[in-house]
């Protein structure tokens, strides 16, 4: 009874603040209303432990609980998203970021690196198939006109990225952080010679079969290998969603050791998430924490203005900058409704925790992208002090 007491208190105090389509269900049948509309979403309480997750419903607390599955929930999993958020920042003592310091860790190991890509990529093949589109490019696709479909926009992002590097026919380049090969696979087609790196064997073994497959073998080579044990130059480089995983302590050596495998004359591209924090502070209310725990281990996001200093220091010249945060915001809300679509299929491929740590991880990231929260930025660079006459003399190159 105290207990109940206690939980129409605390909803009687939230629905004072905000007006919430969501119904609490105790596991005794009661039910609390958090307001006068019908509820779009319904969170079921396993038992009276469960409870003080809602007390201090920090996205951190309401992502945990359903994780480790002290509540289920029901309902459209964007509607899920939208409510949990309006829940945290209606109930946040303190608003706004967290620390990076209080929940993330700088201490990047090749051990540690190694081990939290293993965590992250996995999983499965099969699980990322159920997904991502048919070449399994994990990262923010490229929506040229926005009426494409994410299999073509895929293909355009990797183009985009190809095009601003000038890539041509006989270029060496490396791909750190290739996934499953298909940036490098694209640019093989083009003419160029690439090593693609990857820290997860499950990417490499995929990636290797697809290039030998398309009789690409001469031309291209897949290495489990950490991009610091690479040795040589190459004309051209890219880095595609990889340097989250670096910690922002490491980037001005993460750069630098770029710069030293970045032939004369060469071009590099960034391609990566940022917080849009000034401080490099973590997402609101919990989420990044959330995501270090479940999701993406010792990784770390950095304020454009950091990543741009960093370049400075690791010797490199920013030369082009572009803002794709609305294509991340689709690119996640497409992947989040092909979750959804194939849920019977990708519970199968998985244990629950993986499938609901997944399921609102995806929701999570198209709202974090769609508010501003966090952002991505293609970033083109040279040698600093180069000769400028070596660098084209407008964007026009870029859109072939």
């Amino acid at each position: 009874m105290f207990t109940e007491m206690k939980l129409s208190a605390w909803s009687t105090g939230v629905r004072s603040k905000v007006n919430l389509p969501l119904r609490i269900e105790l596991w005794n049948g009661q039910t609390f209303d958090l307001s006068s509309d019908p509820p779009r979403v319904t969170l079921k309480v396993s038992g009276p432990s469960a409870l003080r997750y809602l007390m201090v419903p920090s996205l951190y607390n309401l992502g945990r609980a359903y994780v480790e599955g002290a509540i289920d929930v029901v309902g459209r999993v964007m509607d899920i998203i939208n409510i949990g958020n309006e829940l945290a920042a209606s109930s946040a003592k303190v608003p706004g970021r967290l620390a990076r310091a209080m929940h993330l860790v700088s201490n990047h190991t090749k051990e540690k690196d190694a081990e939290a890509i293993r965590y992250h990529y996995d999983v499965s093949n099969e699980f990322y198939q159920a997904f991502l589109d048919p070449n399994m490019v994990y990262s923010c696709a490229y929506f040229e006109t926005g009426e494409e479909d994410l299999a073509t926009a895929q293909v355009r992002k990797i183009d985009h990225i190809l095009n601003k590097i000038g890539l041509q026919q006989g270029h060496t380049l490396l791909d750190i952080g290739c996934g499953w090969g298909a940036l490098a696979i694209r640019a093989a087609q083009r003419g160029a010679r690439c090593i693609g790196v990857t820290l997860s064997e499950n990417q490499a073994l995929l990636a290797r079969e697809r290039v030998e497959r398309l009789g690409l073998s001469n031309q291209v080579e897949i290495r489990l290998q950490d991009y610091r044990d690479v040795e040589g130059q190459f004309d051209r480089i890219t880095s595609v969603g990889m340097f989250e995983h670096v910690g922002v302590d490491n980037l001005p050596a993460y750069f630098g050791r770029i710069n030293q495998l970045l032939a004369p004359n060469g071009v590099v591209m960034n391609h990566g998430i940022t917080t849009t924090d000034i401080d490099s502070r973590s997402t609101p209310y919990g989420g990044g924490e959330f995501i270090d725990k479940y999701v993406f281990p010792h990784g770390e996001l950095a304020h454009l203005s950091t990543v741009i200093q960093t370049m400075q220091q690791g010797g490199l010249e920013v030369r082009d900058v572009e803002n794709l945060r609305r294509h991340y915001a689709r690119t996640c809300a497409t992947w989040s409704e092909n979750f959804e679509n194939n849920s019977e299929r990708i519970r199968a491929l998985t244990d629950q925790k993986h499938y609901r740590i997944w399921r609102v991880y995806l929701a999570g990231c198209a709202y974090a992208f769609s508010h501003d929260w966090i952002s991505l930025y293609q970033i083109v660079c040279g040698k600093a002090g180069q000769d400028p006459a070596m660098m084209p003399w407008s964007r026009r190159y870029m859109y072939h």
